[in-house]
């Protein structure tokens, strides 16, 4: 079991550091919003993670993924998520600035980024595609299944926040250079072209 736990870590380590999303996203709302809205981004991602770590454990995951219609909806809705938060950014680099509409009332910036994080998390089949098939791998046999599913996702769950939220407190703490006009408008259209291209292969990709 040691020996699996520890090629799990690592192979999972390297996963997590791939630019994806979820990095995104905490980049470009660590800037907008500060520490505060990076590290709140990363709570809503990983929790969004927690819930398809349950749906890989009890083998809803498994489900969605053999189904083209459910797989298909969700990858066209996650897709069409991201592409409107980078069309937002771009807008805002456009404009120089404010690339939020100002939170409804009762919310807070910190709300809606981690509200922003979770939908784009829960949105993303491609999670299923990889939980199913990666975390299967290091359960040993004739243990119990649900079990080491679980302890597994959740240790992913745990590495992927650590490193979502030095990523945003690093980010926020190069907020005073990175907000001025000319550099937080070019940020914000790097992150929103970014943005924009994962929503289009989301969108889009094949299985």
């Amino acid at each position: 079991m040691t020996a699996h736990l520890a090629s799990f870590v690592a192979l999972s380590a390297v996963v997590i550091l791939v630019p994806g999303p979820d990095m995104a996203l905490v980049a470009r709302n660590a800037i907008v919003g500060g520490r505060r809205s990076g590290i709140a981004t990363s709570v809503g991602a990983v929790t969004g993670l927690c819930v398809w770590t349950l749906a890989a454990s009890v083998g809803l995951a498994a489900l969605l993924r053999a189904s083209e219609p459910a797989f298909l909806a969700l990858r066209l809705v996650g897709g069409a998520y991201l592409v409107v938060l980078g069309v937002r950014s771009l807008q805002a680099a456009a404009r120089g600035g404010g690339a939020d509409a100002l939170p409804a009332r009762g919310e807070t910036r910190v709300h809606v980024s981690a509200r922003q994080g979770l939908l784009s998390n829960l949105s993303n089949p491609k999670i299923a595609v990889f939980f199913t098939s990666f975390l299967p791998q290091f359960v040993p046999g004739g243990g119990p299944a649900f079990a080491s599913l679980l302890t597994l996702g959740l240790v992913f769950c745990a590495m992927t926040l650590a490193w979502l939220v030095a990523y945003g407190t690093l980010v926020a703490r190069a907020g005073d250079v990175l907000r001025r006009s000319r550099v937080r408008r070019a940020i914000e259209a790097v992150t929103g072209t970014v943005l924009l291209a994962f929503g289009l292969r989301l969108a889009t990709e094949r299985r």
